[in-house]
């Protein structure tokens, strides 16, 4: 069977997380430079690789922006990605998967479990191949050291601990061999 390899259309893709705040509200934020990689004879066997430049965050806010670039949260100036490499794509139902893997954050490298939903497959004006992914999950920060907080006197802390993973991803074919 022929290994297809599928190659990130960044144009119509996005890489997005959301986090509670004062345990009321979400921040919102993304990553504008990463890559990912898919590569397999269909995908249940296809490898994903993703690499996440943390420099690339973005919250809509450049004083926070920095802060989680810092040492108390990202500590870019040693770590500069983040990587996820799956182990396993299982279908769970039509058109459902679950896609495991190891997610390393500042040395540190834990498995993870997400959700993927194949968005439709679809040819462009210019005959090119299309496949997109909604993927989905939740990472707990704390467990790559992620631990910076504030306590709030009227209970409660600054930031969550669960990371809601939002990724909306299309790729193109890039070969076939």
């Amino acid at each position: 069977m022929s290994n297809t390899t599928w190659g990130l259309d960044p144009t119509h893709s996005s890489l997005g997380f959301k986090i509670k705040h004062l345990m009321i509200s979400n921040v919102t934020g993304n990553f504008a430079q990463y890559t990912v990689n898919v590569t397999g004879s269909d995908f249940e066997t296809a490898s994903v690789e993703v690499n996440i430049s943390v420099d690339s965050i973005n919250t809509n806010n450049a004083d926070r922006d920095g802060h989680l670039k810092s040492a108390d949260f990202f500590d870019m100036a040693n770590f500069p990605l983040i990587v996820f490499k799956s182990t396993s794509m299982t279908k769970t139902n039509e058109g459902q998967y679950t896609l495991k893997g190891d997610l390393t954050i500042k040395d540190q490298t834990r498995s993870i479990e997400l959700n993927a939903e194949l968005g439709g497959m679809s040819k462009d004006p210019w005959g090119n191949e299309k496949i997109a992914f909604e993927v989905t999950g939740i990472v707990n920060r704390k467990d790559f050291g992620l631990t910076y907080n504030a306590a709030l006197e009227t209970g409660g802390v600054l930031i969550g601990e669960d990371i809601k993973v939002i990724a909306e991803l299309q790729f193109a074919k890039q070969a076939t061999a």
